[in-house]
């Protein structure tokens, strides 16, 4: 009884402790006027436009894009890549975009990947969103396509995105932690604003910490529109297909590859690169007949939501390739400028409320970052199409314009530049009609908060479900509040029962029957409170394969960084039967060796030692490789940190290979007990250990595995 009181005057006292100025005050904009609604843009009609006049939603995320200077808000982690997409065939009965229409074009492309949450200078292995934004150099002008690695984002409208971007980043008394979303303030707004679950799900599975940049898949978030030559509009949804596959690392290789090397994707992508293998993908489109708008469960317009593509397949129209490194990081990977708003004739928008406040936020975060409005001037965010207008001066202005006239109409300098005509390629909005009410509210289309998070989990397969459980107990186990994990669980609950019953054992706690207040708190103070309340989740699709990872596996092991543990003496002719294959199947072998500069073979040729021992980890290679020789396995045995490389490369179920008397060093780890693995080859042939690293992983391993030492 006294400890219960002691808990409950304990946590009274640290709530007491948080509590802001602003405690029993009403919210107010910075001019003082008091506000009944901070969650929703004012629209024409719920599922209509975001209006301009909208004074209390530029405030709100003016205030936030001026924020931090000069690195990004948000996505400020980030490596880049310049390259070309080309076209499969024309796609011109659905757009008049001539970037899909020309098949004879080679666009000129830059790709920046990003980690959402952390700084600059933070660590490439975080658990997170990432970024995959494509600036496509048309010669229509820039077409920016702005997304992320997974095909959803967290919130529905542009006015909660200060308030969920306030939650992840360091908590503002302490600034710690450093891009990571297990904490208070991330999980307490998480458990109030049902509506990132969806998301939230997604960064809790494997696709938060990919392999390789080059092994995850893009995704637009929203839904757009393309426009043909008659004026026709579809809905659709843009995809990004790695041909490398889909594939990431387990927490606790990410985890160590935090130590082993921070830089892991950025030194990834710029060394494939340098060494020609270009990473490629296939732009897809999902195409939504204009008629067919309300035929789903869900909202098209719903940002939260994603089309299952046994629904409306990803037809697959051409292909990027990414073939050059910048020159120089800052004045390319640093200063590009996307912008949703970057469009081009035959694409256009919809009402997706988070796409319209995004319309808005970016313009207003380039100049802050880059301090002018010229930020297109500069070399890596230049069209390549000529570009004349009447804007002048401002800082950094770079165009030297000549002649007499900044204005039009104009007689003086003949009335140029005119203007384009619309067959000549200039620029209409799709004549979309609006007839509605000016309101500051949200359709309830957007109210189903469950189904999709767990038509997600149900798509997994089994060990991708395990690494969401051991996710989410690792995440609410760093929350300080027992009351944010209590409300957390009854969430997974509605999602998933096993899922909630396993986090809540491993968390030690009860999962609660219920939950104080409304579940879905992001709505208006005047509004209808059982209005935006989530409902039950629906069934309207078993599963969808496309969401596992499994569904996209690679075809061979080009790129893949083989480890060979190697001392003096060891076997060439091993060395040679196993070099020559891999490297003609595309992947890379590289010595490890027990000191640094080279090292001798048993027929006393010296070769270079790619990497020493005590300067790398196992988890920086996809596979193993031990060859034979007395000599260097003699010398592997005595070293503890070899006995380490073996044991952490069969914790995280990859492929191991041995051979001749590799094998007695191989007995000497818990390799001895996974001899009958079928990713582990004892003198075996190339082909098999080929086959085996193909697979990324033997997932069937993890289970027996969890019990061999960190």
């Amino acid at each position: 009884m006294k400890e219960d009181k002691k808990k409950a005057s304990k946590k009274a006292d640290d709530l007491q402790k948080n509590i802001s100025d602003a405690e029993g005050k009403t919210m107010t904009t910075n001019q003082g006027l008091k506000v009944n609604d901070t969650n929703n843009s004012l629209k024409a009609g719920e599922r209509g436009a975001t209006l301009l006049e909208d004074f209390i939603l530029r405030e709100k995320i003016t205030h936030f894009d001026h924020e931090r200077i000069p690195e990004r808000i948000v996505h400020a982690r980030g490596s880049g890549a310049h390259g070309y997409f080309e076209l499969y065939e024309s796609q011109e009965e659905i757009t008049k975009a001539g970037i899909f229409t020309d098949t004879s074009r080679k666009t000129p492309v830059f790709v920046r990947f990003s980690t959402v949450a952390g700084s600059k200078g933070s660590a490439d292995m975080a658990r997170d969103v990432r970024g995959f934004a494509t600036k496509f150099y048309t010669e229509e002008g820039i077409f920016d396509l702005v997304g992320n690695n997974m095909p959803i984002f967290f919130i529905q409208d542009a006015m909660k995105f200060p308030d969920l971007i306030h939650s992840v980043k360091p908590e503002p008394d302490r600034e710690i932690p450093q891009a990571a979303s297990a904490h208070d303030t991330f999980y307490d707004f998480i458990s109030h604003t049902t509506e990132t679950l969806h998301n939230q799900i997604w960064v809790m599975s494997d696709r938060a910490i990919p392999r390789s940049l080059r092994m995850m898949e893009g995704f637009g978030i929203h839904t757009f529109r393309l426009v043909n030559a008659e004026g026709k509009s579809h809905f659709v949804k843009f995809h990004w297909k790695p041909l490398l596959g889909v594939k990431s690392v387990t927490w606790d290789e990410a985890v160590k590859m935090h130590g082993a090397d921070s830089d892991f994707h950025r030194r990834d992508l710029w060394d494939a690169i340098e060494a020609g293998q270009f990473p490629e993908w296939e732009l897809g489109l999902q195409v939504v007949p204009e008629e067919d708008e309300h035929k789903f469960d869900f909202d098209l317009l719903d940002p939260t939501k994603l089309i299952p593509e046994e629904m409306v397949p990803v037809k697959r129209i051409g292909k990027m390739t990414l073939n050059r490194n910048p020159d120089n990081f800052f004045a390319e990977t640093e200063q590009v400028a996307f912008h949703p708003g970057h469009i081009v004739p035959g694409i256009d928008f919809t009402n997706d409320p988070l796409l319209q406040g995004r319309l808005f936020s970016y313009t207003d975060t380039q100049l802050s970052r880059l301090g002018s409005p010229n930020f297109h001037e500069l070399p890596i965010n230049r069209p390549v199409n000529e570009v004349h207008n009447n804007q002048r001066d401002a800082q950094m202005r770079m165009t030297v314009n000549k002649g007499k006239t900044a204005y039009f109409p104009n007689s003086i300098g003949g009335g140029c530049p005119h203007l384009a005509k619309i067959a000549e390629g200039g620029f209409s909005s799709y004549e979309e009609r609006i007839d509605a009410k000016k309101i500051r509210e949200r359709s309830e289309s957007f109210n189903d908060h469950f189904s999709q998070p767990a038509l997600f989990y149900r798509s997994l397969k089994e060990h991708e479900q395990e690494h969401v459980i051991q996710a989410y107990s690792f995440e609410l186990g760093k929350c300080t509040y027992d009351h944010i994990k209590e409300r957390m669980l009854w969430i997974l609950q509605q999602i998933d029962e096993n899922l909630a019953k396993k986090v809540a054992e491993n968390l030690g706690m009860e999962i609660p029957k219920e939950v104080e207040g409304p579940v879905n708190q992001a709505i208006g103070a005047d509004a209808d409170v059982k209005k935006h309340q989530p409902g039950p989740k629906k069934m309207y699709l078993d599963k969808s394969e496309a969401l596992s990872q499994e569904h996209l596996p690679s075809e061979g092991i080009a790129t893949r960084k083989i480890a060979m543990l190697v001392g003096d003496g060891f076997s060439e002719s091993d060395y040679n039967k196993m070099k020559k294959p891999l490297e003609e199947a595309g992947a890379m072998l590289e010595i490890v060796g027990v000191h640094g500069g080279t090292i001798k073979c048993d027929k006393g040729d010296s070769h270079k030692v790619d990497h020493a021992l005590m300067t790398t980890e196992s988890v920086l290679f996809d596979a193993l490789y031990i060859p034979g020789g007395k000599e260097s396995i003699a010398a592997l045995m005595k070293q503890a940190k070899a006995k380490k490389f073996v044991n952490e490369a069969l914790k995280h179920c990859k492929a191991i290979a041995v051979d001749a008397e590799g094998e007695k060093f191989f007995d000497a780890t818990y390799g001895k007990d996974f001899k009958d693995d079928e990713a582990v080859c004892i003198n075996a042939q190339a082909k098999k250990f080929i086959k085996a690293i193909s697979m990324h992983r033997n997932w069937k391993r993890e289970k027996a595995a969890m019990d061999i030492p960190a």
